[in-house]
């Protein structure tokens, strides 16, 4: 089998099923593993490059509402890879290729690819798609071991954090402006042990202002930009700083470990668990996780 994976967390997925051979066209963001990068790639940004965090959210809501696509689609190579499956996404236009635009091209090219669309919303949804995954990759023993490993670790941390109070917890999924989250992220807060107080699981983020963000009283903020990592996190968390100078701010791989809908999920699951329960579940976990504030004494 011949795959090309329009989706960082996909990618992830074959590959942590044992389908990462079969893997021939990625995106310019599969970047987890490594072996990834060595994959040719068929899809890259509309966006120009070195643009300030408000100029990106002003780039993206016009080319929204102008109905542009943010993602070049590479038509000659998903020609010449000759795929028999194309693993995408109806998601998030923002996040990767839409799945309209994939169809739109392989109709175009007279592509006979298999298309896989994965539309997770939650986090049982995305163990989901593992399996999905497996099923149409013929790796499903694989999938199924994953699965259960990332429930096993799921269950430690709701163990650990069982009848704890709950910090009131503030996630950014943008600073400026501010978002705030949505899907699987207030879900995440929760199962680690707190009450996410904006943001409904299942749903999309969306645009707060601080007075929205204030207002909710939160007793930690965690700084999670979409599709950057710790250092640029704990840069984008200046805003939160002003906004919240009495509240303790952390700042966490959004990349890895927030964003993408894959198994890496559950590392932020433990890193958050580890912050709001030190004592209960440990610091080993906050790898990805950096304090920008601790708590005013």
């Amino acid at each position: 089998m011949r795959i090309v994976s329009l989706l960082p967390s996909t990618t992830e997925i074959l590959f942590g099923i044992g389908a990462g051979a079969d893997v021939v066209g990625v995106t310019f963001e599969c970047d987890f593993p490594a072996e990834a990068r060595g994959r040719r790639i068929v899809s890259t940004s509309a966006m120009p490059e070195g643009l300030a965090p408000r100029e990106i959210d002003e780039f993206v809501s016009a080319a929204m509402a102008r109905g542009d696509d943010l993602y070049h689609l590479h038509a000659d190579a998903l020609t010449d890879l000759d795929a028999d499956l194309v693993v995408t996404q109806d998601l998030c236009a923002v996040c990767a290729v839409d799945v309209s635009v994939v169809d739109d091209a392989l109709a175009y090219l007279g592509c006979t690819a298999d298309v896989v669309t994965i539309d997770p919303h939650t986090l049982d949804e995305v163990l989901d798609s593992v399996l999905r995954l497996g099923e149409r990759t013929g790796h499903v023993d694989a999938a199924m071991a994953l699965v259960g490993g990332l429930r096993a670790r799921l269950d430690a941390v709701a163990s650990a954090v069982a009848g704890r109070p709950r910090p009131r917890v503030l996630v950014l999924e943008w600073t400026d402006p501010p978002f705030a989250p949505g899907h699987w992220v207030p879900e995440m807060v929760e199962r680690a042990g707190g009450a996410s107080v904006l943001g409904v699981t299942g749903q999309k983020s969306y645009r707060i202002d601080w007075d929205q963000a204030r207002a909710a009283e939160p007793d930690i903020v965690v700084c999670a930009p979409c599709g950057y990592g710790l250092e640029t996190a704990t840069e984008l968390a200046a805003p939160v700083l002003r906004h919240f100078p009495d509240t303790p701010v952390w700042a966490v791989d959004a990349n890895a470990s927030f964003a993408r809908p894959g198994p890496r999920l559950v590392d932020g699951v433990e890193a958050l668990a580890s912050i709001l329960h030190p004592a209960a579940a440990g610091a080993a976990a906050v790898a990805g996780a950096r304090q920008v504030r601790p708590a005013v004494a």
